[in-house]
């Protein structure tokens, strides 16, 4: 079994840890590694879901005006040709 050292901790996240660890009648580095056991196997255990731009953005630009929405999504639109369009670029070979 292998050792980490994690340096600084933040005060109150270490007394908060400290508690904890007290209260489960466990060691400071017992409870370390079950919490981060625990929180990679909730990782794990979700789904990853996809964010797209269009859903990150679409808040930060419009209040949700229908004609804004007409607006924005007009606009993503043509961000996405753009970013299709290739330019003229020769295709780089990778071999």
């Amino acid at each position: 079994m292998g050792d980490l050292l994690i340096r600084n901790i933040p005060d109150a996240l270490k007394r908060k840890l400290e508690i904890a660890a007290k209260r489960d009648g466990q060691s400071l580095s017992a409870e370390a590694v079950k919490l981060l056991h625990e929180k990679l196997a909730e990782e794990e255990a979700e789904p990853k879901s996809f964010v797209s731009a269009w859903d990150v953005l679409r808040p930060l630009m419009y209040s949700g005006d229908p004609e804004e929405a007409e607006e924005f999504a007009r606009a993503m639109e043509e961000v996405e040709a753009m970013r299709k369009h290739d330019f003229g670029r020769p295709v780089p070979d990778f071999e």
